[in-house]
């Protein structure tokens, strides 16, 4: 705590909102627009390498938060203030840090597949200033952002090498699929049935139980999109930039239509149960990296005919 106070002490509105919006960067809209944009338009491979790396992560990081309890900064010491502007989002446990997670999985895996130096660099700043901003705001403290660096750049290095033996032998992709679906699966089943003390975070376990059931949902659409583009898609990353822009933007329109117009939809039928979630993931996935890539024929035959 005393770190915080320190930086606590330097706190002014111009830092606040640049640090709001470095912050930023650790969130899942960010992460979701970068990993899909590089699965469309620059590496299959790479897309789903990102992917991966943030689907264990933010199941790691649920896990231990639940495990852990560790409450949030200004909840240990009610002296002590946060950034007004973070607290809606800084729900839950504090240990370890999910925003810290998610960008060094998102950029930490940019670092580690790119071979431009000056990227490299500016993703690793982008990963620091993301950890710093977490504290600056007061919502984490040393420990929770560290131990989330510690374990995201454990994720980017040791699932990197597995992901550069599906271009050899794409059947390690079905495997690796059946780890994590087995790991959602084991996470789903622990929270169900475990007895969790009376004074549990009941938003914090509900947000474990959330994310465990998108995982299986997720995986299970990754499953099938990578089948359909083996077997019959087999689409292509390349294209003109002014195709490449539509599919991103329309794209990414679809997803998020898919990821929000579901909602409604699926959870009075699934009684607002978490498990509305795995199959709202499912057509996210699904739709990202299934239907939506047919579409990409039409963008590279727009290549070949400019050529």
């Amino acid at each position: 705590m005393e770190l915080l106070y320190a930086i606590e002490s330097i706190r002014n509105p111009v830092l606040d909102f640049i640090m709001a919006a470095i912050t930023f960067c650790g969130g899942e809209v960010v992460f979701m627009a970068i990993a899909i944009t590089v699965f469309w338009c620059f590496s299959k491979k790479n897309g789903y390498y990102l992917l991966t790396t943030c689907f264990v992560g933010t199941l790691l990081n649920q896990f231990l938060k639940l495990m852990f309890r560790i409450p949030r900064p200004w909840v240990k010491d009610p002296d002590f203030s946060i950034v007004e502007s973070a607290r809606e989002e800084a729900t839950g446990y504090s240990f370890p840090s999910g925003h810290t997670q998610n960008v060094t999985g998102t950029f930490g895996g940019i670092a580690r597949f790119s071979k431009k130096k000056w990227l490299r660099a500016v993703c690793i700043v982008i990963i620091l200033l993301t950890a710093f901003s977490r504290m600056y705001l007061g919502v984490h403290t040393l420990l929770d952002v560290g131990v989330s660096l510690v374990l995201g750049t454990a994720l980017v290095f040791a699932l990197y090498p597995v992901f550069r033996k599906t271009e050899e032998k794409p059947e390690t992709m079905y495997w690796l699929l059946g780890v994590m679906g087995v790991l959602a699966l084991v996470y789903v089943i622990f929270l169900e049935v475990h007895t969790w003390p009376a004074d549990i975070d009941a938003g914090n376990l509900a947000s474990g139980m959330k994310n465990g059931y998108t995982m299986l949902g997720c995986v299970a659409g990754m499953a099938l999109a990578y089948f359909l583009d083996q077997k019959y898609v087999h689409f292509d990353v390349k294209a003109p930039f002014w195709a490449q822009v539509l599919k991103v933007v329309l794209g990414l329109a679809i997803v998020m239509g898919v990821k929000e117009g579901m909602k409604p939809i699926l959870n009075p039928i699934f009684n607002g149960h978490a498990s509305a979630s795995a199959v709202r993931y499912f057509l996210v996935v699904v739709a990202a990296a299934g239907i939506w890539p047919m579409t990409f024929g039409w963008f590279a035959r727009g290549c070949k005919k400019k050529k």
